[in-house]
């Protein structure tokens, strides 16, 4: 869940149920594409906000990503085009 102000700007979110829906997100369309969570190779992370973000976020990547390890690069990025904290971009073997 996302809280906005007027303007579009995330005023306030839940970064644990948005990892989980992400990395879920990621393993479903890994798999309709013929591909599977195991066959990553790389993963670029995209937050709103590394401060208060990547301690949540890292614990849960520790979680998901025990028995896969693709390359990962974590960055801080300004906003995302939809009102979200947290993205992934994912390339695997398929």
């Amino acid at each position: 869940p996302v809280g906005n102000d007027e303007e579009g700007n995330i005023v306030n979110y839940d970064i644990e149920t948005q990892c989980r829906n992400v990395f879920d997100n990621v393993r479903y369309i890994l798999e309709d594409c013929g591909s599977s969570w195991d066959k990553m190779v790389d993963v670029t992370v995209f937050l709103t906000n590394m401060k208060t973000d990547f301690k949540t976020y890292n614990k849960l990547y520790a979680e998901y990503f025990k028995d896969v390890q693709p390359c990962r690069t974590t960055v801080e990025v300004k906003s995302l085009p939809t009102p979200i904290a947290i993205e992934l971009k994912v390339i695997a073997e398929v």
